[in-house]
């Protein structure tokens, strides 16, 4: 019984409806989704490479810096070409093993930057409040295995839910209303009992976001309490240049996966659903090398050197 269950599943198809029901908008959604995706490659490979070839760029806040941009290049990279493909093509199906395989790698690496936001806050916290000791603090050692864990996290987090949607039953030709292999849209067509797949959903996407956040604000109130002592105007201005794009960053994509999973769906109409997913999946990853470029000097000047030794 279980067998023919599983074989049943495993030949099942997934058809992503994407934006298929607007067909007067596909070539225009191509070509700015095409733009904010090669924006968003440039950006973040580029934030890599300016932190790699600086050496005044090599301290742990850089470097956690240049894992998020990885993060970033990596979940869009998984998301975004099959939403392009699936805007100018017919077929739209996937095999039940490639929607678990998108899955499985979209959510590592969603999760991986959740933890990232976290540990960056951790980082300004020692830098802000106990400057003579950062360096011993933030040790090589300790920011390599803070960044280690991040992965592993991803990976722990996006094999609990995938485990549990494996247990899912799926028969023939199934349609998802989304542009890629969502979970929750994938229980809703589960043809068994789905309760537990979406209680447990919700418990992990509710512990990452409230434990991060709370690390986060935790750190921040420290810091602005530290800040409000100094006396020195300068450092009050320092201090809010190098943390105000990183709360930037954490209100635009924290914000947005509250509003999508620890919310109940019923609140949401799938039009809604669509367009605050392709917000953090296409168009975050792109504003996040945008915000820090603009916001922090020594990236800035590496690009100016960068475009001028290349020009002139």
């Amino acid at each position: 019984m279980i067998l023919t269950q599983r074989n049943v599943t495993s030949e099942a198809t997934f058809t992503l409806l994407g934006f298929s029901d607007y067909p007067e908008l596909k070539v225009p959604l191509f070509l700015l989704f095409l733009a904010i995706y090669s924006f968003s490659v440039v950006g973040n490979l580029g934030m890599i490479m300016i932190i790699r070839i600086n050496p005044r760029l090599h301290t742990p806040m850089y470097f956690f810096l240049s894992h998020l941009s990885l993060a970033d290049f990596c979940y869009s990279t998984i998301i975004a070409p099959k939403m392009l493909v699936n805007l100018l093509v017919e077929d739209r199906s996937l095999t039940f093993a490639a929607c678990m395989t998108q899955f499985f790698l979209f959510c590592t690496f969603v999760v991986t930057e959740l933890v990232l936001f976290a540990v960056m806050a951790y980082d300004r916290f020692v830098a802000v409040c106990n400057p003579l000791l950062y360096t011993v603090v933030m040790s090589q050692k300790l920011c390599t295995w803070l960044v280690f864990g991040s992965y592993a996290w991803g990976i722990v987090c996006s094999l609990t839910l995938m485990c549990s949607a494996l247990k899912l039953s799926f028969r023939g030709s199934n349609t998802i209303n989304h542009f890629f292999c969502e979970l929750s849209s994938l229980i809703s067509l589960s043809c068994s009992v789905s309760q537990l797949s979406q209680l447990l959903l919700f418990t992990v996407a509710t512990f990452n976001e409230i434990s991060t956040l709370l690390i986060i604000l935790t750190s921040y109130v420290f810091i602005i309490g530290t800040t409000l002592k100094m006396r020195s105007a300068r450092g009050h201005s320092k201090v809010f240049s190098t943390c105000g794009s990183h709360l930037t960053a954490i209100a635009i994509f924290h914000g947005t996966i509250l509003f999508l999973y620890c919310v109940p769906n019923s609140k949401n109409s799938s039009h809604t659903v669509k367009v605050a997913s392709v917000f953090y999946t296409v168009v975050i990853p792109m504003l996040n090398p945008l915000i820090y470029s603009m916001r922090n000097k020594e990236v800035r000047d590496t690009v100016r050197k960068i475009i001028t030794t290349k020009l002139f």
